[in-house]
């Protein structure tokens, strides 16, 4: 069986004209780095929230993340709003007042309210209490007391997730 001069001028213009096809990673790893810095800078969803080292927070299942907020903390011996103190816990228990006064001046500051805003407004204004988890009810719910007085709709207690959620369906009942 012979191949016809065309198929056999094809072949060789092919091999003549072939050329070796190299494959250049460089660029490709250039990108691939660009990406990964890029994706390691803002894939986190955690939010950061100031910490001290005198509170405790407890933990939860819960899977929703928070939203920027302004953030009341209550360590085992102080109140702070925005990390500036405000009263210490002595002093709100030892008050007969279901409000605490230095909590409400400092929430109702100018710089913490802004611009005027309308009741719908200050109903969905949020605040996050992140407390010890040994801080007594009576002074927790004074601080939620005085945050609501101070037109703060919604309240969030600050909490570590948990590393594995509990699944609801083991608490069904039988």
């Amino acid at each position: 069986m012979s191949i016809s001069n065309r198929a056999l001028r094809m072949a060789q213009h092919h091999v003549r004209n072939r050329a070796d096809a190299h494959l250049n990673l460089i660029p490709l790893i250039d990108i691939l780095s660009v990406m990964v810095a890029f994706l390691l800078v803002y894939s986190t969803e955690v939010e950061v929230i100031q910490n001290s080292k005198g509170i405790e927070i407890p933990q939860s299942i819960a899977q929703t993340a928070p939203k920027q907020s302004v953030v009341v903390m209550v360590t085992k011996n102080d109140v702070f709003v925005q990390g500036e103190f405000v009263s210490t816990v002595a002093d709100v228990r030892a008050s007969t007042s279901p409000l605490i006064e230095p909590l409400r001046a400092a929430l109702k500051r100018p710089l913490l309210v802004g611009k005027e805003m309308t009741e719908k407004d200050l109903a969905q204004r949020e605040i996050t209490v992140m407390a010890d988890k040994s801080i007594p009810y009576d002074v927790l719910k004074r601080v939620m007391a005085t945050c609501t007085d101070a037109d703060y709709g919604r309240i969030s207690l600050a909490v570590i997730q948990k590393e594995k959620p509990v699944s609801t369906a083991v608490f069904k009942p039988g």
